[in-house]
């Protein structure tokens, strides 16, 4: 089973700059998607975006487009989510996680259609 580590939340201001990323061991071979969620206080766990693992292009939620990139180094089995223009409202606990078959388009936006996920990294932005 694969297992996910996230990293490089933290407290940045608005406008500023973050880069996560998640960092994947286990048996990369039965990843085929990975996705970025995150969670607020009080609000339900919502898709941020997902790329597939070997290949094509990302796929983003709306209200992130334009800000946020995500990309992946398969020699170091890592995914990474820039996040730019930060907004207070962006503060959540960011998760990644897998699933081992691919996306039909527009899919793969609920929680449940990923098997395995991180343990979260908090992202704070002060207004």
């Amino acid at each position: 089973q694969v297992q996910l580590v996230e990293s490089g939340g933290g407290l940045v201001q608005a406008g500023g700059s973050l880069r996560l990323s998640c960092a994947v061991s286990g048996p990369t071979f039965s990843i085929a998607v990975m996705g970025w969620f995150r969670q607020a206080p009080g609000k339900e766990r919502e898709f941020v975006g997902r790329i597939n693992w070997l290949g094509g292009s990302p796929f983003y939620e709306d209200f992130v487009k334009g800000r946020f990139t995500i990309s992946r180094d398969n020699a170091k089995n890592t995914v990474y989510l820039q996040m730019n223009s930060l907004k207070p409202d962006d503060t959540a606990v960011y998760y990644c996680a897998v699933r081992s078959d691919y996306c039909r388009a527009f899919g793969c936006r609920l929680t449940t259609d990923y098997d395995s996920w991180g343990q979260g990294t908090q992202v704070t932005v002060s207004s």
